[in-house]
């Protein structure tokens, strides 16, 4: 792709696909609507050849180096799997697994996770998580997570985050302000948490504070009773909250705006979203109807949203050069314990 940096024209947006293929009402649709980038499922998946084309497709159709990302956290969240791709524990367990050697295990996982994304042309990971999980913690959440204490999880996701970027690929810091104490799923419901804000600050808000640095963040769906009744991604006051008090200056994406978590229309979650600070609106599943009304609800780029996401793809690198046969060896030899 000749062209590395976005239109003008470029929306406030990224979009998912139907399957695994492009059809030529999406192709056209895409090439009008120009999401700022594409996010691929398992619905997208079947071998390394057939998601090289389609990643290259999703490009042609925007007309440049869009980026394209995924969740392929390792464990219960992995888009690509066997047998075409490795298969990972959950993180925790993970953890657990690799004991003192956890940091540098899952420095290795994500650098493997980077190297199978590079090859077939995706170049954003929507990882890691900087939840502190605790005993509450809905189960659909719990073992994705790194840790139960501050410390923990910072070097956990710190450590993932360097292994994706090491190998090209740019990480997403999720789920801000934090997850860990939601009791439903977002997926579902809408969780609410009525924590004092001592306690928020103390445990929850802190990994997020420390990991500002990271290029891009993700949204969590979720009521912080203490600073607003309204879901953080649709919350002036949270939104503030993270800008001001946790330091991330960087680009800030909502998870799927399509999750049953939140009310209204996705044309009016979108617009709150935006309205309350999120720069990037993110639909997941490829409904033609929801992003064409996504789309009309957001429309372009600002210009502070245009500088926050040329930062963000300013961190895409060439991978580090590796023997990945040997870093493979030695992945397995920690998670054996």
């Amino acid at each position: 792709m000749a062209q590395d940096h976005p239109p003008d024209t470029t929306g406030a947006y990224i979009f998912g696909c139907a399957g695994e293929t492009l059809s030529d009402t999406e192709r056209a649709f895409f090439t009008e609507s120009a999401p700022w980038g594409f996010i691929l499922f398992a619905r997208n998946i079947t071998d390394r050849d057939q998601l090289k084309n389609l990643t290259d497709d999703l490009r042609e159709a925007v007309g440049w180096n869009a980026p394209v990302l995924i969740d392929q956290e390792g464990g219960r969240v992995q888009r690509m799997g066997p047998p075409v791709w490795r298969n990972y524990l959950p993180a925790l367990d993970q953890v657990a697994a690799s004991g003192a050697h956890a940091a540098r295990a899952m420095y290795l996982r994500n650098r493997l996770i980077a190297h199978d994304l590079h090859e077939v042309g995706i170049d954003v990971n929507c990882a890691p998580l900087a939840d502190v999980i605790r005993p509450e913690s809905h189960p659909i959440l719990k073992n994705r997570c790194y840790g139960e204490d501050v410390e923990t999880v910072v070097a956990l996701a710190r450590a993932c985050a360097e292994g994706l970027a090491d190998g090209g690929v740019v990480p997403v810091l999720k789920h801000i302000p934090g997850y860990g104490r939601a009791v439903v799923d977002g997926h579902k419901a809408l969780p609410v948490v009525d924590a004092p804000m001592s306690e928020l600050q103390a445990v929850d808000f802190a990994p997020f504070a420390q990991l500002r640095d990271l290029p891009m963040g993700m949204t969590a769906h979720i009521v912080l009773s203490e600073l607003d009744s309204m879901p953080a991604t649709t919350s002036p006051k949270v939104m503030e909250m993270i800008r001001t008090e946790m330091g991330f200056q960087n680009l800030i994406m909502t998870d799927d705006i399509s999750m049953e978590a939140l009310s209204g229309s996705v044309a009016e979650r979108s617009r709150a979203a935006l309205d309350a600070g999120c720069d990037l609106i993110l639909h997941c599943n490829g409904d033609m109807t929801e992003m064409a009304s996504v789309a009309a609800a957001c429309g372009v780029q600002t210009p502070d949203i245009q500088d926050r996401c040329a930062r963000a793809l300013s961190h895409r690198k060439a991978p580090t050069d590796i023997d990945i046969s040997a870093l493979d060896s030695e992945f397995q030899a920690l998670i054996a314990g």
